[in-house]
């Protein structure tokens, strides 16, 4: 069993294959992860596809199931694990959050009001919005 944190969620994977710095996920699984789905013609997320690397694609996918880490790895994103191998943190990468942060426009998410009804961001666009956030550390 291994615990994944991606940008999409955190989700655990009862048949995660960690060996080094390698982590073996089926087709299923990786796709809940990262949002990538195997096809012909590589790793896909919606139309935007990526070659599987000439001479490496059995470094990254071998018996139905992808490398999960190695694949983040070619997309210039970080990976990390725990000394166990039992959670992985699949990272964003630095181009990405920084071109973000240049946007000045906050991520979309949905929140829930006191009555339980859910309010998106993105359904307040164009209107200021004062965002108050707390912590309890």
């Amino acid at each position: 069993m291994a615990v994944i944190l991606s940008e999409l969620e955190e989700i655990e994977v009862p048949k995660a294959q960690a060996d080094g710095e390698d982590l073996w996920l089926s087709t299923g699984d990786a796709e809940r992860a990262t949002g990538w789905t195997l096809k012909p013609e590589g790793l896909c997320k919606g139309e935007v596809c990526v070659p599987l690397p000439a001479g490496r694609g059995g470094e990254l996918v071998s018996s139905g199931r992808i490398n999960v880490a190695g694949f983040w790895r070619h997309l210039g994103k970080p990976v990390l694990r725990s000394g166990d191998g039992g959670a992985w943190s699949l990272g964003t990468a630095a181009r990405e959050r920084t071109a973000a942060l240049r946007t000045l426009e906050a991520p979309d998410f949905a929140l829930p009001d006191p009555a339980g009804n859910p309010h998106r961001l993105s359904g307040y666009r164009g209107h200021k919005v004062l965002l108050v956030t707390w912590a309890s550390w």
